[in-house]
Parts: structure tokens; C-alpha cells; sequence
């Protein structure tokens, strides 16, 4: 038996997520962030944002409250982590583990979708060729690469988590695969969801799974609800084929 309820959590707003929007509005070729992805820290609204997911935290029943949290060790993830457990008062130690980090986009980091199509044609051909979820562009990872490292951290996840609910913090492409790997959807099934919906900052997605075995089911799915409560605006990211990360 593993654990019963994964509740996944996108970091708040970060810099890079404010610098991207920003060089796709002025039709850029390059996001000018200043930091490695990894480094990428929150804005000033993603920090209240985790603030506010904090406060959401706080206010649930004791069994519905997670009861361990894990963590991708990018800044961003981990500051929302940190500012949202500190701020729900749980009494709970924070897990951080590399195969929650963002996608790596390789050699088309730092690239706007416009900068890709002027920089690298060649690669943008091949993208529009493989697809989304087979694509890996040179030095980075495709969606299936990634569903690898998450299935593998699934497996240890339950072996440490039995019988109860996780908060997990990561990524919007993170969160997806993963519901790709626990829902058992199909390539065409989690990209019509990616097409229809944009992972949104500090948003909740929660899948269920009772008996701690089995194919999980999703419970609710990118809520927001708890940052209109705090009047803390929500944000989203403009499409970009992956090609910003987040």
C-alpha cells in the first residue's frame, strides 16, 4: 500500500514566468531573467500566492490536511513550499528531490517561441513533427522522458508514504505527466487536457486513490479558488508549447 492522496501544487508566479510573458507580448527572440532555471526565485505576487496557499492549508480539516510534503529543489518550488507550510502552520518537514524539477529544454532554454521558429527552424520543424510529448530537443528532455523519473519517484514515494496524503510542489509540465503516469492516460488524452488548460501559479490539482493501490483518480483539477479568497490575484502563463518551461 502507498500513499493515498497526491495534492499537486504549481509554484506561484516566478520572475521567469513575469520575464517570459513579457518577451512573448513584445514578440522577442530571448527571455531576459538573469538566473539559470534553477535559480529562478518567485515574484513578489508568487510569494503572497504561497502565502495564500498556506492559508488554504491552515483551514482544512485535520483529515483532509497533507501529512508530508515533497518538493522540486528549483528555487521557485522551494519557496513556494517553504512560504506555504510556514504560513499554514503545519508541523510538517519538507522532502526536496531532483526528479520534481522543471522540464530542461536544452538548447531551446531562454528561448521564446518566435526566437525558436527565427534561431532554430530546424528544431521547430522536427517539434511540429514528433509532437509535444515525444520532442526532446538537444541537451533537454521530452514528456516521456520525464514520465521515466516520475514513475521512479512514485515508486519511493510509496514506499515512504504509506497510507497518506502528500503535498507535492513542482511544475505545470510536472503536473501534468504525473497525471499522465497515475491516471494511465493516453499521449492523445493528457495533451487535449495541456490544449484545453494552462496549469495555473500556486493552483491545486488532487488525485485520490483510497486504497493506497491502483490507478489514481483526479479529484479536482488546477482550483484556484483559495487565492480569490486571500485577494490575491491569479496568473497564468501564455501557451508556448513548452517552449518558456515553468
Amino acid at each position: 500500500m502507498g500513499a493515498t492522496e497526491l495534492v499537486l501544487v504549481r509554484h506561484g508566479e516566478s520572475l521567469g514566468n513575469v520575464a517570459a510573458a513579457a518577451a512573448e507580448a513584445a514578440a522577442a527572440e530571448v527571455i531576459d531573467v538573469g538566473f539559470r532555471d534553477a535559480d529562478v526565485p518567485l515574484s513578489e505576487l508568487g510569494a503572497a500566492q504561497a502565502e495564500a496557499l498556506g492559508s488554504w492549508l491552515r483551514d482544512l480539516p485535520d483529515d483532509e490536511a497533507p501529512q508530508s510534503v515533497w518538493s522540486s529543489p528549483y528555487v521557485r518550488a522551494h519557496q513556494t513550499a517553504l512560504l506555504a507550510i510556514e504560513a499554514s502552520g503545519l508541523p510538517l518537514p519538507i522532502r526536496f528531490d531532483e526528479r520534481l524539477r522543471d522540464r530542461e529544454l536544452g538548447v531551446l532554454d531562454l528561448l521564446t517561441t518566435a526566437g525558436v521558429e527565427a534561431r532554430l527552424p530546424e528544431e521547430a520543424a522536427r517539434r511540429r513533427w514528433l509532437g509535444k510529448f515525444y520532442h526532446r530537443p538537444p541537451g533537454g528532455e521530452s514528456w516521456a522522458d520525464m514520465a521515466l523519473r516520475l514513475r521512479s519517484l512514485l515508486q519511493d514515494l510509496d514506499r515512504l508514504e504509506h497510507g497518506r496524503r502528500v503535498l507535492v510542489v513542482c511544475h505545470d509540465a510536472v503536473i501534468m505527466v504525473l497525471r499522465y503516469v497515475c491516471e494511465e492516460l493516453t499521449e492523445d488524452a493528457v495533451l487535449e487536457i495541456q490544449r484545453t488548460s494552462t496549469v495555473r501559479n500556486a493552483s491545486v490539482t488532487r488525485l485520490l486513490r483510497p486504497t493506497g493501490e491502483g490507478r489514481w483518480t483526479v479529484d479536482a483539477f488546477n482550483l484556484d479558488e483559495h487565492l480569490d479568497e486571500q485577494r490575491v490575484p491569479a496568473t497564468e502563463q501564455p501557451r508556448s508549447d513548452d517552449v518558456l518551461g515553468g
